[in-house]
C-alpha cells in the first residue's frame, strides 16, 4: 500500500494550495480518505475526511476554508486550502481507513503559511 501526497510548498497568508494524494494497493472506494496534519510541538490533528460515500468532515478552523474532495477513478484524494493562516503551517499527512480496523499513511508534505 502506498500513499504518496503532493503539492505542498511556502505560500502567503491568504495564498491557497491544493494537496493531492494518490493511493495504489487498496480499493480505494472502500476507504474513508482523510487529511491529518502536524505542527511541531503538537498531536496529530484531523484536518479533514470524506467518507466512501462522499460525506464529509471537517475540522473546526477548516470549515468554510478548506474542501476535500476525492476522484475515485483516479484513486486521488484533494484537499484545497484557501485563505491560508500562519497557523496552517504543519506536516500534512494522507490517511487511509477501512474495514477490520485496516490504516495506512502517507509520508507527509510541508506546508509553510509565511510572509
Amino acid at each position: 500500500v502506498q500513499l504518496v501526497e503532493s503539492g505542498g510548498g511556502l505560500v502567503q497568508p491568504g495564498g491557497s494550495l491544493r494537496l493531492s494524494c494518490a493511493a495504489s494497493g487498496i480499493i480505494f472506494n472502500m476507504y474513508t480518505m482523510a487529511w491529518y496534519r502536524q505542527a511541531p510541538g503538537k498531536q496529530r490533528e484531523l484536518v479533514a475526511e470524506i467518507k466512501s460515500g462522499g460525506n464529509t468532515n471537517y475540522e473546526d478552523s477548516a470549515e468554510g476554508r478548506f474542501f476535500i474532495s476525492r476522484d475515485d477513478a483516479k484513486n486521488t484524494v484533494y484537499l484545497q486550502m484557501n485563505s491560508l493562516k500562519p497557523e496552517d503551517t504543519a506536516v500534512y499527512y494522507c490517511y487511509a481507513g477501512g474495514v477490520f480496523g485496516l490504516k495506512f499513511w502517507g509520508q507527509g508534505t510541508q506546508v509553510t503559511v509565511s510572509s
